[in-house]
C-alpha cells in the first residue's frame, strides 16, 4: 500500500485534513515536521493534541531537544514506519511541511562524509567573527540550489553545507538526487489564497502566545536548550528568545516571527508546487471536502495502477462525495470555530 504524503505551507491546515483523512482511511500519521519530533515543544509547534488522542501519530514528541535529528535520520525512521504500518494493514499517512525531510524520503540521499569537527569549529568561528549572514552569502555563491532551500539564519545547515563542500569539492545539493522518486507515493499539496494564508499565519502566532508560548519558552530555556532554540531551524521559538530575556518588546518579536514564518511559507510553496502533486485549495474546500477528494483520488490511482483488487472499497463514506449544502455548512462551521478559537 503506497503511502499518502500531505504537504503544504505552515498554517495551511495540513493537520486538520490529515486527521479527517486518517479517520476515513484507517491510517496512522507519520509526522514530517522537524520541530514536532521534540518533547516539551507543544505550543510552538502547534501539535494536533486533540487528533493525537484519536489517531496514532509517529515521530511526534519522541526526542529531547538536545538530541540530533536530521533528514537522513528521518528518512531511515520514516521508511521503517511505512514498512511496519503496511505489514499491519494500516495506511501510512506522512504529513508535514519540512520539505527537506520529504525530499530525503522520496528521492533518497547520497552518503555524505562524516563531520570534520576541526573544520566545523573553524566555520563557526568565522560566523562569530564575520557574522552568519556572511557565511550564508558564501554558501549562496557556491551552492545556490541548497542555499535557496534553507533560512539564512539556519547556521547549523549553512555550516554543514560549507563543510561538505570543502571536504569533497562538491556542492551539498549534489548529494541529493531529485530527478526520479525512489519511493512510490501519492502526493497532495494543500494551499490557500495568499492573503488568507498570511492572515492565518499571524493568527496562529497570536494564538500560540495566548496558549502559553512564552511559558513554554521559559521552561525550555531553564532546561538549557537555548542554543537549539536560537537556531534557524526553530522558527516560532527563536524570535521570542530576546523577549524572554527582556531585550525586546513582545510586539517586536511577534513581528519578526510573522516575517520569518511568511518567508518559510514561500519556500515551502515553491518546493511543493514543483512536485506536481494533487493540489487542493483550502480556501475553496472544507476540511471534510478535501479529505474526501484525497481519498477518492487515491482510490482511483490504486485502481488504475494496481487493479480493482487494491481498491479501498470506501463505499458509503465516499458515495456521492459531499453535497454542496454540506460543503457550505462545513466551511461555515470551520470558519466559526476558527473565529472562536481566536
Amino acid at each position: 500500500m503506497k503511502p499518502i504524503i500531505i504537504g503544504g505551507p505552515t498554517a495551511v491546515g495540513k493537520s486538520d485534513v490529515a486527521c479527517e483523512l486518517a479517520k476515513l482511511l484507517d491510517a496512522e500519521i507519520i509526522s514530517a515536521d522537524s520541530m514536532a519530533v521534540y518533547k516539551f515543544m507543544d505550543v510552538g509547534t502547534a501539535k494536533p493534541l486533540e487528533c493525537m488522542r484519536e489517531i496514532k501519530h509517529h515521530l511526534v514528541s519522541e526526542l529531547l531537544p538536545s538530541e540530533r535529528f536530521d533528514a537522513k535520520l528521518f528518512q531511515e525512521r520514516a521508511l521503517e514506519l511505512i514498512n511496519e504500518l503496511t505489514a499491519r494493514g494500516k495506511l501510512p499517512l506522512v504529513v508535514g511541511g519540512t520539505y527537506m525531510y520529504l525530499q530525503a524520503l522520496i528521492y533518497g540521499l547520497d552518503p555524505t562524509p562524516p563531520p570534520s569537527w576541526r573544520l566545523r569549529e573553524a566555520l563557526y568561528g568565522l560566523a562569530g567573527k564575520l557574522g552568519k549572514e556572511r557565511l550564508y552569502r558564501t554558501l549562496k555563491a557556491l551552492d545556490p540550489a541548497y542555499a535557496e532551500k534553507i533560512h539564512p539564519n539556519d547556521l547549523r545547515r549553512v555550516v554543514r553545507a560549507l563543510e561538505v563542500l570543502l571536504l569533497t569539492g562538491r556542492p551539498f545539493s549534489s548529494f541529493h538526487s531529485w530527478s526520479k522518486p525512489k519511493l512510490e507515493h501519492f502526493g497532495v499539496f494543500l494551499t490557500r489564497e495568499r492573503d488568507e494564508l498570511y492572515r492565518r499565519i499571524e493568527e496562529r502566532l497570536k494564538k500560540m502566545l495566548k496558549n502559553g508560548l512564552m511559558d513554554e519558552l521559559d521552561r525550555l530555556l531553564k532546561m538549557g536548550y537555548e542554543r537549539f532554540l536560537v537556531s534557524g531551524q526553530a522558527i516560532g521559538y527563536k524570535e521570542f528568545v530576546p523577549c524572554a530575556k527582556g531585550r525586546k518588546r513582545l510586539e517586536e518579536c511577534l513581528k519578526e516571527a510573522v516575517k520569518n514564518t511568511k518567508e518559510q511559507a514561500r519556500r515551502q510553496i515553491r518546493w511543493f508546487r514543483r512536485q506536481g502533486w494533487l493540489e487542493l485549495n483550502l480556501s475553496e474546500l472544507s476540511v471534510k471536502e478535501a479529505a474526501v477528494k484525497i481519498a477518492e483520488a487515491y482510490e482511483a490511482e490504486l485502481a488504475h495502477t494496481r487493479g480493482p483488487a487494491d481498491r479501498l472499497n470506501l463505499g458509503e463514506k465516499l458515495k456521492g462525495g459531499v453535497s454542496r449544502g454540506e460543503a457550505g455548512e462545513a466551511r461555515a462551521a470551520e470558519q466559526d470555530a476558527h473565529a472562536r478559537r481566536d
